[in-house]
């Protein structure tokens, strides 16, 4: 024998019933879709419900902010393409204006000092230096912290006089030392003019 409980009629719902639940169903879904879905996501208030719950503003924010959403999208595709079509401009290397500049000292015996200019890689400076008249030993070299190095060298060698053009090998201070060797006082006289952006002794 079979022990299956089989429904009784007052337990299973009428086709009326059924029916009578979809029709309520579909009014409230439509009811919630005019009071609330409609105001609150496209600022759409037929009934004033959603305008008197607050909804209606938050709708129109929202479509509000889809719209310039829209617009901003369609002025960056338009910018896209407005760059796409320009030409690229012309790079022009920025220079440094030239500097002059006019030194002298007086060295003792033994007594050295240093005089270097602050560069961009590939700058120029025109030098000349002379004594008054014993030969001083020099060196011309560069250094740059920025680029860790410590000690780079141009030229060395003792003279009365020297002249030339120093380009600059990278970003940093570049100049000349000199040391005198004589056992009477040696004036020296540094004449500069070229691409630097500052002079200093040391």
């Amino acid at each position: 024998m079979y022990n299956t409980n089989i429904p009784s009629d007052r337990e299973v719902p009428s086709t009326a019933k059924l029916i009578k639940s979809t029709v309520l169903a579909a009014i409230a879904a439509g009811v919630l879709l005019v009071t609330v879905v409609m105001p609150s996501e496209y600022g759409i208030d037929p009934t004033g419900v959603g305008n008197a719950l607050g909804l209606k503003r938050m709708g129109e924010i929202k479509v509000s902010l889809a719209e310039e959403a829209a617009v901003d999208a369609a002025k960056d595709t338009e910018a896209v393409t407005a760059f796409e079509t320009v030409p690229e401009p012309e790079i022009v290397a920025e220079t440094t204006p030239a500097q002059t500049h006019e030194m002298s000292f007086t060295l003792a015996p033994d007594e050295g000092t240093e005089i270097k200019v602050a560069m961009a890689k590939g700058a120029k400076v025109d030098y000349v230096w002379e004594t008054d008249g014993g030969k001083a030993n020099f060196d011309v070299h560069a250094d740059s912290k920025e680029l860790d190095i410590d000690y780079h060298n141009y030229s060395k060698g003792s003279d009365v006089k020297s002249e030339g053009t120093l380009v600059a090998a990278f970003d940093g201070s570049h100049g000349w030392f000199w040391r005198n060797r004589t056992k009477e006082p040696l004036t020296i006289t540094l004449k500069t003019n070229g691409e630097y952006t500052a002079i200093k002794r040391y």
